[in-house]
C-alpha cells in the first residue's frame, strides 16, 4: 500500500532541511533539493521500520502562519 506524507522544506545557510509533521521527530538534511528528497525518503522509511505495525503516528492537521504586531 502506498503512503504519502507532507514534507516541510526549509532553506538555511545554503542547504536544505525537512521535517515530516505526521512523523514526530522525523527530519532530514541535504545540500541540494535532490539530495534532500533522497534523504527524507530514507528517513521516512527508517522511521516507519522502527514503528510497530498499526501503531499510531498521529494525523497531520495543517500548516499555519502566525503574524505578530511589529
Amino acid at each position: 500500500m502506498r503512503r504519502e506524507f507532507t514534507v516541510l522544506v526549509h532553506r538555511e545557510d545554503g542547504s536544505y532541511w525537512a521535517s515530516v509533521p505526521e512523523l514526530p521527530g522525523c527530519f532530514s538534511h541535504g545540500l541540494t533539493i535532490e539530495e534532500l528528497r533522497e534523504n527524507v525518503r530514507e528517513a521516512i522509511e527508517l522511521y516507519l521500520d522502527g514503528q510497530e505495525v498499526g501503531s499510531p503516528t498521529g494525523e497531520f492537521v495543517g500548516v499555519e502562519r502566525i503574524a505578530l504586531p511589529a
